[in-house]
């Protein structure tokens, strides 16, 4: 086994809450000449285990898979239906307009065809349809310029550069132009600046009136209009928010006031907004949610008298949406979705049929505010994502479009079962088992448990078609529903975040070894996988238990949870962690902190770190400070790497041809580290 590349040891010393902690690779949290340099030594260290024989049996069946065409959610407005289309051959996905759901579509912005290398990652149209606003952002680096363009000349009507995290929730049309929320950049720190403004149309950014500049801790702002009312949710984390309205009193759109539309309460609330009625999603006094409403003019409405709509059941709301004068609800039973239609006082109407196991995400949801009729974008384990569309009066449900390729139709038939495995206190914790028919339970297949656990992150079930070869060759794919999430109201996210985060890891092992009790696999042949927040979920799994697992794939992952709040949208992320700053929130977070973790002398499993350069969200310095630490801990022959993209993001604006180099290192590594073709 050839060694890992030396990383020098600078001992950094700081006592924190009485406890002296260590951290002799802060150096490695800089962007510095001598950081990249190291980054491009661990990544041809990486290559030489990447770049295997597995990896290269599996390429041409991974670029065949990547010759697919991809469709989002259809938006109707007016009399046009817009959609992000990314047809067999492109490397980015394009935006679209129809005349009706089944017509040809007209491409009106194509990245494909710009020089830059930019992504096109999200749209907003006005509600006529005429106009169209869109994010433009360069190495998914997620700050944005945002375009607006004519739909019926295809020409731009405005440019509106650097307006940092802006997305479609942020922003509200008027007749003349649109309020959006806005953030500073990342390069300058400047995430969580936001603001809220007004833009004329044809008038300089620069010009801009703020409506409001300081929103403290919150996280995100969401903005709705209804009757020239506009309606401002600010969230503060994933747990908390408050609405308000903003009262003109004056010319400008700038001049005026928020006035709080419901009173201050410990509860979540997201608006939409229609003909002067405000609805709300909230889980204020109904854990799995319902809907409330009050009218747009209220003001400071106490939560205990807002009209409830549609009330709490077993089933976890999701979202509603408005369809002509339908109220259409989203709801997930055991990480899966269904559903209904009710007119506007909450008078249920009929339910809308769904395949068993199919899920929608939050984002591929969307009504025509003008007709009776709803998009959706669904998608099961063993079925591709299709876009369909349903008619509020009928229940019935059309295919608008769907990819039939030759790789999705080779598909074996495959087994998909919900499973339920107790936890260290007792709490049943479901997981999707999915399987090619005629696998046995014979203790040693290999088997990839994912999993995420936070930020009301449901994990539903997904096709995945780089996964579908490991499905062909006999694996085993588990996808664990961890607290921390969503898929039983808040009181199942509450149980996984702060200092209960424990929970999650223990959901995560009792999973592992019940599939191991069961006789699907062994820990030389399990990995576990996640990404993001549940980089860190695998993080703790390999420092808690490393004897539970034979590899482990760790993406753009949290590590450093003493530090993480010191970096870009770190600080927003304290209100599901905790703050290192506070001396109780301290001593849990030092508890699981994978970084500070790490024991000189473990055997560690094979590990593989990703991270990209341009990420805006995590900071890579936590992929690389975990590599370097336990490349100089690990005892056994087991190979710790790390894999930098240095033109990506956390997660949007990655091309076609980056996405599949991806998959297979990931894949690849995998596949060389279970033994799945041996």
């Amino acid at each position: 086994m050839p060694d890992p590349p030396e990383t020098e040891r600078r001992e950094v010393v700081e006592e924190m809450h009485g406890e002296e902690i260590r951290d002799p690779y802060r150096w490695l949290e800089d962007d510095t000449e001598e950081v990249r340099e190291w980054v491009e030594r661990q990544n041809e260290y990486a290559d030489r285990f990447l770049e295997n024989d597995a990896r290269e049996r599996l390429e041409p069946r991974f670029e065949a898979r990547a010759e697919v065409p991809e469709y989002g959610v259809v938006h109707a407005r007016g009399d046009k239906y817009f959609q992000r289309v990314e047809d067999a051959g492109d490397d980015r996905a394009k935006l679209v307009v129809r005349s009706s759901p089944d017509a040809d579509p007209t491409v009106i912005a194509d990245p494909n065809e710009w020089d830059d290398g930019e992504s096109l990652d999200w749209f907003h149209p006005s509600p006529d349809g005429s106009l169209v606003a869109y994010g433009v952002a360069e190495g998914g680096r997620e700050n944005y310029d945002v375009t607006v363009l004519d739909v019926e000349t295809g020409e731009p009507v405005d440019v509106l550069p650097d307006c940092g995290r802006i997305g479609p929730v942020g922003m509200a049309w008027t007749d003349s132009g649109f309020y959006y929320a806005t953030t500073g950049s990342a390069d300058e720190g400047g995430q969580l600046d936001q603001e809220i403004r007004y833009h004329e149309l044809d008038t300089e950014t620069g010009d801009d009136p703020v409506l409001v500049e300081d929103v403290g801790e919150r996280v995100w702002s969401h903005l709705e209009i209804t009757d020239d009312t506009l309606v401002v949710a600010f969230h503060e984390g994933w747990t908390r928010s408050e609405v308000f309205r903003w009262e003109r009193d004056g010319e400008g759109r700038g001049d005026g006031e928020l006035v709080r539309l419901v009173a201050d309460a410990d509860a979540s609330f997201r608006p939409r907004v229609s003909d002067g009625t405000v609805y709300l999603v909230t889980d204020y006094d109904a854990p799995r949610s319902r809907v409330v409403a009050c009218d747009a003019d209220a003001t400071g409405t106490d939560p205990d008298d807002l009209r409830e709509v549609v009330p709490e059941t077993e089933a976890t709301l999701m979202d509603c949406t408005l369809a002509g004068d339908s109220l259409v609800v989203h709801r997930q039973r055991d990480a899966h979705s269904s559903l209904s239609v009710y007119d506007r006082s909450g008078d249920h109407r009929h339910d809308v049929a769904l395949p068993e196991y199919a899920a929608i995400a939050r984002e591929d949801f969307r009504a025509n505010p003008d007709a009776p009729e709803f998009f959706v974008r669904a998608q099961s384990f063993d079925r591709p994502p299709w876009v369909a569309r349903a008619d509020t009066e009928t229940g019935e449900t059309t295919v608008v479009t769907e990819r039939e390729s030759e790789t999705d139709r080779a598909l074996p038939d495959l087994v998909v079962e919900q499973q339920f495995f107790e936890s260290a206190d007792g709490t049943e914790v479901p997981a999707f088992v999915v399987h090619r028919e005629g696998v046995e339970r014979d203790g040693d297949n290999p088997t990839v448990l994912y999993g995420y656990g936070g930020f009301r992150n449901n994990l539903t079930p997904q096709y995945d078609r780089f996964r579908t070869p490991f499905l062909e060759d006999g694996g085993i794919y588990v996808q664990a529903n961890l607290r921390g999430g969503q898929e039983y109201g808040e009181r199942w996210h509450r149980e996984g975040m702060r200092e209960n985060k424990q929970n999650v890891f223990d959901d995560f092992f009792a999973v592992a070894e019940g599939l191991i009790e069961r006789e699907y696999t062994r820990p030389e042949r399990l990995t576990a996988m996640g990404r993001s927040n549940g980089g860190l979920l695998v993080g703790a799994a390999v420092s808690q238990r490393p004897d539970l697992f034979g590899a482990v794939s760790c993406a753009v992952p949290l590590l450093d949870m003493l530090r993480f709040h010191r970096f870009l949208l770190g600080e927003s992320w304290t209100v599901e962690y905790g703050s290192p700053d506070d001396p109780e929130d301290f001593a849990y977070l030092r508890e699981y902190s994978p970084y500070h973790n790490v024991e000189r002398g473990t055997e560690y499993p094979a590990v593989l770190f990703e991270t990209a350069a341009g990420d805006t969200r995590v900071h890579p310095g936590h992929a690389r400070k975990m590599t370097a630490r336990m490349q100089a801990a690990n005892a056994s022959e087991n190979p710790i790497l790390l894999r930098t993209e240095t033109d990506a993001g956390h997660k949007t604006g990655r091309p076609t041809s980056m996405v599949v180099a991806e998959e297979l290192d990931r894949w690849g590594f995998l596949y060389d580290r279970l033994g799945v073709l041996k």
